[in-house]
């Protein structure tokens, strides 16, 4: 039974969080709405999206925006251009102004939290702090960005005096900050990781990503165990891996957004329709 207020929790996942617009799909469909958003990463950024209009309608802008130029152009400078830049900054490959663009785009320049229909609360991870840093209120733009700010990928962001990395570092599903606002029904937006068995690993490639996954899911773990009584909590499935999806060149492959979106709605449809939600 679905008790509200209701929450959705978006994580992080790059790409893989086309899987997130099929989710919200078949969430919406089912005449499930949010009373809550909080999102990490690209979580942040589909999130901010559905804050703005918690509507079916808010369905076509993600499919849009997910499978347009502007999101292409986010991860799209040739690798020639990528290793210049690289070399330049010494930071990062790619430039934070598409996504920028992209932003302002569906949201505004100048959008800022209160503008939304429902609230939302974004995590980013905070350098100089050494911890994460939630957003809720003022300026928009530039806490989504915070959030999504893909270590080597994107340069850090700078708000004030103090700069910001991905989220994903410090809470890639930020399920207790769901249940800290109050949420009695929390419907997890996860992009498939969690789904995957994690195995011994046995190259040094294959170290370096199990390392980071064990340091990506732990929390999330403990945070389930944590879940007070009476907060009910939905882990919507993603639809799978595509292959290829292990590969560290994945990040780029936009043109796989739609199949994500439809599995992802496929097998999140059916795991409402199994569950009661009145």
């Amino acid at each position: 039974m679905v008790t509200g207020p209701v929450a959705f929790v978006l994580g992080g996942g790059g790409v893989r969080g086309a899987v997130q617009v099929g989710m919200v799909q078949a969430l919406l469909e089912a005449g499930v709405r949010p009373d809550i958003v909080v999102g990490t990463s690209v979580g942040a950024i589909n999130g901010a999206l559905l804050a703005s209009d918690p509507t079916l309608a808010v369905v076509d802008r993600l499919r849009a925006a997910w499978t347009s130029a502007a999101a292409r152009a986010v991860y799209g400078d040739s690798l020639g251009r990528q290793l210049r830049r690289l070399v330049t900054t010494r930071t990062h490959l790619n430039s934070p102004e598409p996504l920028r663009r992209l932003l302002a785009s569906e949201l505004g320049p100048d959008a800022t939290f209160e503008d939304l229909a429902v609230p939302l609360t974004v995590v980013a991870a905070n350098i100089e702090r050494a911890s994460e840093q939630w957003f809720d209120s003022g300026p928009l733009i530039d806490a989504v960005l915070a959030s999504a700010s893909v270590p080597g990928v994107l340069p850090a962001t700078r708000i004030g005096e103090e700069h910001f990395m991905d989220g994903g570092l410090v809470n890639s599903i930020p399920l207790e900050a769901a249940v800290r606002l109050g949420a009695r029904t929390v419907y997890v937006l996860q992009v498939g990781r969690v789904e995957e068995a994690l195995r011994v690993p046995t190259r040094a490639l294959d170290t370096a990503r199990v390392a980071f996954e064990v340091a990506r899911r732990h929390r999330f773990s403990r945070d389930v165990t944590l879940v007070p009584e009476g907060v009910e909590v939905h882990v919507l499935p993603s639809g799978g891996a595509l292959e290829g999806d292990e590969k560290l060149s994945s990040y780029r492959r936009m043109d796989t957004a739609t199949r994500r979106i439809e599995r992802a709605y496929a097998a999140s449809r059916q795991y409402l329709s199994a569950t009661e939600l009145s």
